[in-house]
């Protein structure tokens, strides 16, 4: 048997699972508007009333912008947020589902998410570790579903190049939507959703997706998605339209007959016209029935009238009760909440090893400061405002990432923790630290220096703590600059260093307990000063006597004090920081 017939027999093998039939009933979806002075705005429908079945096969939901599709494949895919359905309910093979669909289904989003330091095999394989048991599925055969994956999305020449950043030139649009495809497809999923697969493709390439889709549809796979105006060659390839206007449905059923419904109507098609184009001029008012009843009737959505007055209708409402009475058969309650296919310390492992990957590929800015101890701590603080970035820069791919069951956010958040703080933030600060401290012909003592490397490194941890906070927290770099860069600066105003905190009204001295140079500040005095004499003409001074006039605890515990102190704001942060990437909004 030839490589390609191996390929294509262990592609088939992927996707042998038939698909689900997903059914839909009295779906009433509604937002919470915000306004300017108020808490809450009134609440805005989105959806209304909206019924439907989709079966294994290619099943589009269409309709104009604003017109409630993207909602719609969210709700039924179950990343809307369960508080805006006010009322109805969505079934996978007559079993009520919850969000624990999105780690047994896949989600490709409309706009692709993906490492861009990372080569497409790179991505793919990341998945697939991920995603993929280790106990059921060795290496080679993640390879080997990675290579077919490769070769059944056509992205063999590009396989080894960089996705593309804003600074490096990567693959091309189509390359990174089947790569984004790609990353669901590991999986093998039985129920694929697609928003918008074809947005900002080029005519030729939005064709090749659309194939790629009907290709899996026809091994069995449920696909369902949303798509604007599609081309005739992409439109002849839907099994299933759902039609959609103002939040309701105007048609649903198959895809060859909607001309034959809207013909019905009294809508005529010109010669050569796009059935695709028809049906959005009908929508948008653009394409007038010649039908009385239809061009007389004063109601908003006259089109989603006719369509619940139809036959086609009450076939489906029919269906969808007799789906709806078998539940109580047994259907509650078997629903096994999905669960992750690898362990805490295998994601670990492997979304630290793309963090260093990503980090090696972006180079941090050099670490080489100099300067006295005020200075110094200047540096170490602001010198990791860089942090600032890490989850603002990654927080879509964190989001989906983590919706789709790749990963725990325990375990996204400890990469980080072990990929950046350890070769960003604490060797280089030892490294740094072992030249500027015997440069500045600080005390000769190894354990002092010692002490001194450690401050420097609670010091730097500490400001990464705050910017972690900061960055977990905003979604915007504008305002975590704002918010980072304000507690810095009242932080080295309160330090002790520049303002006198013995002579500080008393109802700014509090200030002082949370200011991250005051410690380090105190740490590194009592650590070169104690037992050092200083000789100034005849007269010698002990460094003992600066400590005292500077109100500085000096004694071993007034030390290692001010390290616990430093060593308490970096936990509190950390654990904040975590807090709130839990409390991420994930619902669109």
């Amino acid at each position: 048997m030839s490589n390609g017939e191996q390929i294509v027999c262990s592609v088939e093998e992927y996707f042998q699972e038939r698909g689900p039939t997903v059914t839909f009933s009295n779906l009433h979806y509604c937002v919470q508007e915000k306004r300017f002075c108020c808490k809450r705005g009134p609440e805005k429908y989105i959806l209304k009333d909206v019924s439907g079945i989709m079966r294994p096969g290619m099943n589009a939901i269409m309709g104009a912008t604003g017109s409630g599709k993207t909602s719609l494949l969210d709700v039924i895919a179950g990343r809307k947020d369960p508080a805006g359905l006010q009322q109805g309910k969505v079934l996978v093979d007559g079993k009520i589902v919850t969000s624990d669909l999105r780690l047994s289904s896949a989600y490709v989003v409309q706009d692709d998410i993906l490492m861009g330091t990372l080569t497409v095999r790179e991505n793919l394989l990341f998945s697939a570790n991920l995603r993929l048991n280790p106990q059921h599925h060795s290496s080679t055969d993640k390879n080997s579903r990675v290579d077919a994956i490769i070769q059944d999305l056509g992205l063999t020449d590009c396989a080894d190049t960089k996705i593309g950043t804003e600074f490096l030139r990567g693959v091309s649009g189509g390359e990174r939507k089947r790569c984004s495809i790609g990353m669901e497809l590991i999986t093998s999923p039985s129920l694929l959703f697609l928003d918008e697969p074809t947005t900002g493709l080029d005519s030729n390439t939005a064709n090749c997706i659309i194939g790629l889709l009907h290709t899996l549809s026809r091994r069995g796979k449920t696909v369902i998605f949303s798509i604007h105006q599609p081309r005739y060659s992409i439109f002849r390839q839907f099994d299933h339209l759902t039609l959609m206007h103002k939040g309701e449905v105007v048609y649903a059923g198959a895809a060859d007959h909607a001309l034959e419904y809207f013909t019905n109507l009294g809508y005529q098609i010109e010669s050569f016209n796009n059935p695709a184009d028809f049906f959005m001029d009908i929508t948008n008012g653009e394409a007038k029935s010649t039908l009385e009843s239809l061009t007389a009737v004063e109601c908003k959505n006259p089109l989603a009238t006719k369509y619940h007055q139809s036959q086609l209708c009450q076939n489906v409402l029919e269906e969808l009760d007799h789906v709806n009475q078998s539940i109580a058969e047994g259907a509650k309650g078997q629903d096994k909440a999905a669960d992750y296919a690898t362990s805490f310390f295998y994601q670990v492992r492997v979304v630290c090893g793309r963090t260093v990957l990503n980090s090696l590929r972006n180079p941090q800015t050099s670490y080489a400061q100099s300067g006295a101890f005020f200075f110094l701590i200047i540096n170490m603080v602001f010198g990791n405002l860089s942090a600032v970035e890490l989850f603002i820069n990654e927080r879509a791919i964190f989001i989906h990432e983590n919706s789709s069951g790749y990963y725990r956010t325990s375990v996204y958040f400890l990469s980080k923790i072990f990929a950046d703080l350890i070769p960003n933030r604490i060797i280089p600060i030892f490294v740094f630290s072992a030249i500027a401290y015997y440069m500045m012909g600080l005390k000769p003592s190894f354990e002092a220096f010692m002490c001194f490397a450690l401050t420097m490194s609670l010091v730097s941890l500490a400001g990464v703590g705050l910017a972690f906070l900061v960055s977990a927290s905003v979604s915007s770099f504008a305002m975590a600059n704002i918010l980072i860069a304000l507690p810095f600066v009242f932080m080295m105003v309160f330090g002790g260093f520049l303002v006198n905190l013995n002579a500080m009204l008393s109802w700014l001295s509090w200030l002082k307990w949370i200011s991250i140079f005051r410690y380090g500040l105190n740490a590194a005095f009592i650590n070169e000063m104690t037992g050092q004499l200083f000789y100034i003409n005849t007269t010698i001074i002990p460094g003992e006597l600066f400590l005292k006039s500077q109100d500085i605890n000096y004694s071993v515990w007034g030390f290692w004090q001010n390290q616990v102190a430093l060593l308490g704001i970096i936990l509190v942060c950390m654990f904040l920081a975590y807090v709130q990437l839990r409390r991420i909004n994930r619902w669109k």
